[in-house]
């Protein structure tokens, strides 16, 4: 699954798990999140976690999901933050970050970069979850993540059920509809809906589903040239460029909107990548004129 983008959207829609993942980063520390390209030797960072204030104790974050096995991914990982740190004069603190999907995972030789592992670097397996009861809320979602199907919907539902306010119930069915989406790519958004079956909760209220419902409007008036399924997934990936573009730029324009919900799905993995990098509107409205035709 497209596993940047959704952890990207859940540290977005969830700050305090930085905090909770990295003790010595106070709780409530904001960060701006983006994913530079560092030069030279064109080392893209999945994530850069740069914090917002005036306190030089906090340190950069530098967050990277890997969820397959890649035997160059230590080496890139750390050949990227020090070229970042060197090409941009970096003079604070920084640590790292790295969710992973297992502890056989072939990730490369570990020697060279034992001490930053061991001191700098914290890392999170996902599958030392499964089996683990009463996580917080945060870790939960994540463990979401590597929950075998058929324990999918019960872990999902008790995610939802342990909420307080309905904006954290919205925060959070957002979030599992779209790892659901990810976990079961075959379904449509009303089937994962009927899966969830929350007999209390107004999920109608959703941004999430007032999205879909929108774009179901819109499809339905249009010819069926796909079938439901793939214009499901479709649907699921434009609300998340849409969300993760009103978080980087501002809210956007219902024409905005519209241009991005017509973007192919291939279209919109390349936006939901090339907009970490923009600074506002009109960068979007440029990419836009660059990548579509008329």
């Amino acid at each position: 699954m497209k596993t940047d983008k959704l952890f990207y959207r859940i540290f977005l829609n969830q700050p305090s798990l930085i905090s909770e993942l990295i003790p010595e980063i106070p709780e409530g520390c904001q960060f701006d999140y983006n994913a530079p390209v560092v030069k030279e030797k064109e080392f893209r960072l999945d994530g850069l976690l740069t914090p917002l204030g005036g306190d030089e104790n906090v340190p950069l974050v530098f967050l990277e999901a890997q969820m397959q096995n890649d035997i160059e991914f230590y080496s890139r990982y750390f050949g990227g933050i020090f070229v970042y740190i060197h090409q941009y004069k970096v003079k604070r603190n920084w640590r790292g970050l790295l969710i992973l999907n297992n502890r056989n995972q072939e990730l490369g030789c570990e020697i060279p970069y034992q001490n930053l592992l061991n001191n700098q670097v914290q890392r999170l397996f996902l599958s030392d979850l499964l089996g683990k009861e009463n996580l917080s809320p945060n870790l939960a979602i994540l463990k979401l993540i590597v929950t075998p199907e058929n324990q999918a919907v019960s872990e999902a539902q008790k995610i939802l059920e342990n909420t307080q306010t309905q904006e954290e119930f919205n925060l959070r069915l957002d979030l599992v509809e779209a790892i659901l989406v990810n976990k079961f790519p075959k379904l449509t958004i009303e089937e994962i809906q009927k899966m969830i079956n929350l007999r209390e909760a107004d999920i109608t209220q959703t941004r999430f589903y007032q999205q879909v419902l929108e774009i179901g409007r819109t499809e339905g008036r249009t010819e069926g040239r796909t079938e439901g399924r793939t214009e499901g997934t479709q649907w699921g990936e434009a609300n998340m460029v849409i969300r993760q573009l009103n978080r980087r730029c501002g809210n956007i324009s219902d024409t905005l909107q519209a241009k991005v919900r017509s973007l192919s799905i291939p279209q919109l993995e390349s936006l939901g990548e090339a907009l970490l990098d923009f600074q506002d509107i009109g960068d979007l409205e440029n990419w836009l004129i660059n990548h579509t035709s008329d």
